[in-house]
């Protein structure tokens, strides 16, 4: 959402990864959107829950932020250099564009942290 809905406000134009996906892996749009769906709906949160999540500091929605921010520094440090985009965006649209990534990544942690911790804080309580 925040990729098709807040960038543009920032940026003057989405962010369009699924292309930028798709355009790296030699796949199409649809493609390269579904391989983002399943990474950040079933690869990262299984990731969080099972390798992280015991591990990362504070409550559980503070633990999705700092995991979010993770993904962010390896989004921005690792795959945008290896898409094209340069280090932290600089060929896509620079600091706004990695600005906006880590807003996104910042509300995608803090959902996942609250979707994850809702168990372990019903568990902590009883």
């Amino acid at each position: 959402a925040v990729m098709y809905w807040v960038a543009p406000l920032l940026l003057g134009a989405p962010m369009d990864i699924a292309k930028t996906l798709g355009d790296f892996l030699g796949i199409d749009w649809t493609a390269g959107m579904v391989l983002h769906f399943i990474n950040g709906s079933l690869i990262f949160p299984l990731v969080y829950a099972f390798v992280l999540f015991g591990v990362l500091p504070g409550g559980p929605e503070t633990k999705g932020v700092t995991f979010g921010v993770v993904l962010w520094l390896l989004a921005q440090t690792v795959v945008m250099p290896m898409v094209g985009a340069g280090f932290f965006s600089a060929n896509a649209g620079g600091a706004m564009a990695a600005f906006a990534s880590l807003l996104g990544h910042l509300i995608y942690g803090a959902t996942l942290g609250a979707i994850a911790g809702a168990e372990h804080r019903v568990m902590a309580a009883a």
